[in-house]
C-alpha cells in the first residue's frame, strides 16, 4: 500500500493535545476507506503537523481527515520509507 506524508499549517500555532484528539478521530474513521494513520509529529510554535499514513491514494487519506475532523492537509506527498 502506498505511504503518504501530509502537512498541515495552523496560523497561530497548534497544541499537541488538539492534534492527539484529531488523530483519535482519524483512527475511528480510517477503516471505512482502507486507510491506516501510522504516526504524527507536531511543531507547536510553528503551527505544523505532519501525518504518516498508508492509503490507497492521497485522496483517500484526505477524505478521512475531512470526515473525522475537517482539518484537511495543505499538502500530501507520496513517500518511501528509508532507514
Amino acid at each position: 500500500m502506498p505511504l503518504y506524508m501530509d502537512v498541515h499549517t495552523f496560523n497561530g500555532g497548534v497544541s499537541v493535545e488538539a492534534v492527539a484528539k484529531a488523530h483519535m478521530a482519524d483512527l475511528q474513521t480510517q477503516h471505512k476507506y482502507d486507510v491506516r494513520y501510522l504516526r504524527y509529529w507536531v511543531a507547536e510554535q510553528e503551527g505544523k503537523v505532519f501525518c504518516l499514513v498508508e492509503a490507497p491514494s492521497a485522496d483517500a487519506a484526505s477524505i478521512v481527515h475531512r470526515e473525522a475532523h475537517g482539518l484537511v492537509a495543505d499538502h500530501v506527498f507520496q513517500v518511501q520509507e528509508g532507514s
